[in-house]
């Protein structure tokens, strides 16, 4: 297995539109094309209150370059990004790691 560390530096007073793009629509679409989340994240403290970290499983890099190729070309997730960006670019920044778990994690 492989997880993929994601965060999403988000435009000044938007957090409340991709948590509702997340709850309706992009976990739904996750599952359809393979992508399993395990955990989504806001910061509790410190200067950045802008930013979704989040982390998906995937069996290994060719599943994961798989399942992101058929998420961005899916017509509904398309259709979804364009009208959530349609008041202006919702997401600034896209930054993400990709994880292999060690053989003490417990997450496994």
């Amino acid at each position: 297995m492989i997880y993929e560390l994601r965060e999403y530096h988000v435009a000044p007073g938007r957090m409340q539109d991709l948590h509702e793009r997340f709850r309706n629509h992009t976990l739904k679409l996750f599952k359809r094309h393979g992508i399993e989340p395990i955990a989504f994240f806001t910061d509790d403290a410190g200067p950045a209150n802008n930013v979704l970290t989040y982390i998906v499983k995937f069996e290994d890099a060719n599943h994961r370059e798989r399942a992101w190729a058929s998420f961005v070309a899916d017509e509904e997730w398309r259709d979804v990004a364009a009208r959530s960006n349609a008041p202006g670019q919702l997401i600034h920044r896209i930054s993400n790691r990709i994880l292999k778990e060690t053989d003490y994690s417990e997450l496994g």
